[in-house]
């Protein structure tokens, strides 16, 4: 069994007092196309997409399918265990795409790769692609590919 895991933070937003209403800056619209259009060639059909509540993520997600998901267990302030559930990982096999913030994407990544929960640096718009999958009878985590939007 095989489960591709993208999480992608949210795009530079606009500063503001309500964090979950905070805007992408224009800036933060063309970090989210670029992603959305390098993500777009290579996600599976079936991929599932689900967002924070945040606009800012909302606007990240709309660019590569305005009919994505939101979840509120990927809002700001999360536990790793929260981004965890929602993408059913391992077991639901497939493709999903988290779009959330740090420090939580850091620190998910942090324990899927090593085992241990730290404070990774994620940029505004990155992804990190992490597969798990079986090999020999074993269960492993790999780092497909680590892009920042000016990466591309």
């Amino acid at each position: 069994m095989k489960m591709n895991l993208i999480l992608w933070r949210h795009a530079e937003a606009e500063p503001g007092e309500d964090d979950l209403a905070r805007w992408l800056t224009s800036k933060g619209q063309k970090q989210a196309a670029k992603m959305a259009q390098w993500l777009e060639a290579r996600l599976p059909e079936a991929t599932r997409i689900i967002a924070s509540e945040a606009v800012r993520a909302h606007q990240t997600a709309a660019a590569l399918n305005p009919q994505h998901q939101t979840d509120a267990r990927l809002n700001p302030g999360v536990d790793v265990s929260n981004y965890l559930a929602v993408a059913d990982w391992p077991d639901a096999g497939g493709s999903v795409v988290l779009i959330g913030h740090q420090p939580t994407i850091g620190r998910v990544a942090a324990k899927l790769l090593t085992g241990i929960e730290a404070d990774w640096t994620v940029r505004k718009g990155a992804i990190w692609w992490l597969q798990y999958r079986l090999r020999d009878g074993r269960a492993q985590t790999v780092l497909r590919t680590m892009l920042t939007p000016e990466q591309l």
